[in-house]
């Protein structure tokens, strides 16, 4: 069941007729399959892309090679262009991109803990990028972000 926040973003989003698109990393296509489960979404959603591999990033949002080794699959570049380069291909007025950290390993570091979070939205007239840290376990994780997403563009769209 999806949270308030996300209904309420669906209704503010389908008042002012704005379709969305999401390309996911971490979540796996929860922010997705939230946003599928309010009444009418069918009147926003568009869809959008679970990559969570680097191949993925690479090969089918052409993250140029190189890019991810430098500044790892969990960073605010890596996150802008996973949006910027799904934007392009994918027809939609919002679209959202999100990597991050929700279990131990990848890029994992003191300065950037297992509950670290890119977000990446472009808007009609403009992009916001955020970096979120969260505590709690892989799942919390997601459903933190997945709620602050829905606040970011519920601020942007009112």
């Amino acid at each position: 069941m999806p949270s308030e926040k996300v209904i309420e973003c669906c209704r503010a989003l389908i008042a002012k007729k704005l379709t969305i698109t999401f390309v996911e990393s971490a979540s796996a296509g929860k922010l997705n399959y939230e946003f599928s489960t309010v009444i009418d979404s069918g009147k926003i959603l568009i869809g959008g892309m679970v990559c969570y591999h680097t191949s993925m990033k690479e090969d089918l949002l052409l993250i140029p090679k190189g890019t991810i080794k430098k500044h790892s699959a969990e960073s605010s570049i890596v996150t802008q262009l996973m949006a910027q380069n799904f934007y392009r291909f994918v027809s939609s007025d919002i679209c959202v991109a999100l990597t991050g950290l929700t279990t131990p390993g990848g890029s994992e570091s003191p300065e950037k803990p297992v509950g670290t979070i890119f977000v990446h939205i472009i808007f009609p007239d403009k992009e916001i990028a955020k970096r979120f840290t969260f505590a709690g376990k892989p799942e919390s994780i997601v459903d933190q972000v997945i709620d602050a997403v829905s606040e970011l563009i519920l601020e942007e769209i009112k």
